[in-house]
């Protein structure tokens, strides 16, 4: 049935699945916006896998020490990563929405006072004319009292703008106008940027205190026990490792900062810069100086602070690091939202950490062997992440200009090209775990296992892509609740599949338990916009 206007009554009722498959066929189509998306996405995932590359060389190194303290330092790498993932991934999901949300706003706003001054300039040039609409010129909030001055004989009458000195006087309060204008071209005040950065030393300084004070009891959680060969390695590493803390969430702060600006180049040449220096630095440490678990602890700590710095000074180039009030800084926006994901990150980091420890409950062979095939299903699928950070900054970006077509297009395409990435990443992992087990140890043990658990990290590339990139989507729509309960909801259905599935069949249960968490994550993500539910509503209008 068809109300008056010819619309169907029943487009408000529609489910909007097939949304995903819009416009599929312009997916290899380089256009306006695959070139926005590809050019956030691909230094972005190259950023992001550059940490677990960089883990999986120190493991490669570690492992030529022995499987025990392979396995040590898998345990406190896992534990190191969890750890940080709780405090600073919540904080960059949101520096990343909300820095892109009032950068947005910004520009918008210099975009209409540009279209004021444009007014205003062809007002004063005029030689024959009255002022045209002065009243409707939008003057800037910071001129000076004698431009306000100016302002308001104008606007009163008091100024007679038809003879020469008035016309003269009005011209230099717009060169005034605009030049102040121009001044402040550059640096940017951008609140969220200096509350991140806050947020950073505090998290970074937090997380070293708890992981040197509590590393034995931590180890234990993870299910290392007391006459293990593997605890005091493990216990020592963690300790130095924790050392890197502050410099390792600054680091992904101002990442996430850079990210709001659509600006993913600059962070990727200082972190490749800062892990090829951590690569050298291994051996060294490691071999040379005969310092074993500790140089590799050292060499990672090495690297984090000199990417923090080097970040800083570039970051101090584009925006104030302090606000001009400490009333500007956005304390309680950051504490909401980000509290909403830290019950997401605890879910999802619990069934991560508790499928290792589980790993390590089995002993150090299965522990070594499970962490590089854990590291290698992360690291690949964080190719993703590139096109998660790309759709959340342009979707942050759309909403905020309420711009629901470009939204919706940047969304769809999004997922469209991770899914046939992730169809590319299970070849490419199949082929690289069954020829290149042996180069993580000389153990035939730990080699088998390794291909054992190959299919399982192979197969869910496409699956674990579409997860990680369906939380860019809800970041950039800024639907941070239905991400946090989303994810309890599926870690509290999988945690019980963990345990059942390791007391069964062991080794393989975990990554057949891990494979059946990912493929729920990737459905909640399906069903929010697949129901136009949510900041989705409008889909269900067909806009």
């Amino acid at each position: 049935m068809e109300n008056n206007n010819g619309t169907s009554h029943n487009n408000n009722k529609r489910i909007p699945f097939l949304v995903f498959f819009k416009d599929a066929r312009l997916i290899f189509k380089l256009d306006a916006l695959s070139r926005e998306i590809l050019g956030i996405a691909f230094p972005a995932a190259l950023a992001v896998v550059a940490d677990p590359i960089a883990s999986l060389i120190d493991t490669t190194f570690i492992g030529h020490l022995g499987p025990v303290e392979l396995a040590a330092a898998g345990v406190a790498i896992a534990l190191f990563n969890q750890a940080s993932r709780i405090t600073i991934f919540p904080l960059v999901s949101i520096t990343t929405s909300f820095v892109a949300e009032e950068d947005t706003i910004q520009n918008m706003n210099t975009k209409k006072t540009e279209n004021d001054d444009t007014k205003l300039k062809q007002a004063t040039v005029s030689k024959d004319h009255m002022v045209p609409d002065i009243e409707n010129v939008e003057a800037p909030k910071q001129v000076t009292d004698e431009s306000n001055n100016v302002v308001a004989k104008i606007v009163t009458g008091s100024m007679d703008t038809n003879n020469e000195n008035g016309r003269f006087s009005l011209y230099k309060f717009s060169e005034k106008v605009m030049t102040k204008r121009k001044q402040k071209v550059g640096k940017k005040i951008i609140a969220s940027a200096s509350t991140a950065l806050l947020f950073g030393t505090i998290l970074g300084l937090l997380q070293t205190a708890i992981l040197s004070f509590a590393a034995k009891p931590l180890l234990y959680a993870m299910g290392l026990k007391h006459d293990s060969p593997m605890l005091d390695p493990a216990e020592k590493y963690l300790r130095l490792r924790s050392i890197g803390s502050p410099a390792v969430l600054l680091s992904l702060a101002m990442q996430g900062i850079f990210r709001g600006f659509k600006d993913t180049t600059t962070p990727l040449y200082v972190i490749v810069s800062g892990y090829a220096f951590n690569v050298l630095l291994d051996p060294i440490l490691i071999f040379y100086m005969k310092l074993g678990l500790k140089g590799a602890a050292m060499a990672h700590i090495i690297s984090q602070y000199l990417m923090a710095t080097t970040l800083l000074l570039l970051l101090m180039r584009r925006v104030h690091l302090l606000p001009p009030s400490m009333k500007d800084l956005q304390i309680f926006r950051f504490l909401k939202n980000g509290g909403l994901l830290l019950i997401r990150v605890v879910s999802v980091t619990f069934c991560m950490t508790l499928a290792a420890s589980l790993a390590a409950r089995l002993g150090p062979i299965p522990m070594a062997a499970f962490q590089p095939g854990l590291q290698i299903w992360l690291a690949s699928s964080l190719l993703a992440d590139g096109l998660a950070v790309a759709v959340q900054t342009i979707l942050a970006s759309s909403f905020a200009e309420k711009d629901y077509k470009k939204a919706t297009a940047a969304a769809t395409r999004t997922l469209q090209m991770t899914f046939v990435l992730g169809i590319g990443l299970s070849f490419a992992v199949a082929v690289g775990l069954y020829f290149g087990a042996g180069i993580f140890s000389k153990n035939v043990t730990v080699v088998q296992l390794i291909k054992i658990s190959m299919p399982f990290v192979a197969a869910t590339q496409p699956i674990n892509a579409l997860a990680f990139v369906f939380d860019g989507v809800n970041y950039g729509a800024n639907d941070f609740a239905y991400s946090a309960y989303s994810l309890v909801l599926v870690s509290l259905i999988s945690i019980p599949i963990e345990i059942f599935l390791f007391g069964s069949k062991q080794f393989i249960g975990i990554w057949i338990a891990l494979t059946i968490y990912m493929i729920l994550r990737m459905f909640v993500g399906i069903w929010r916009m697949g129901t136009g539910t949510g900041p989705w509503y409008y889909l269900r209008k067909g806009l």
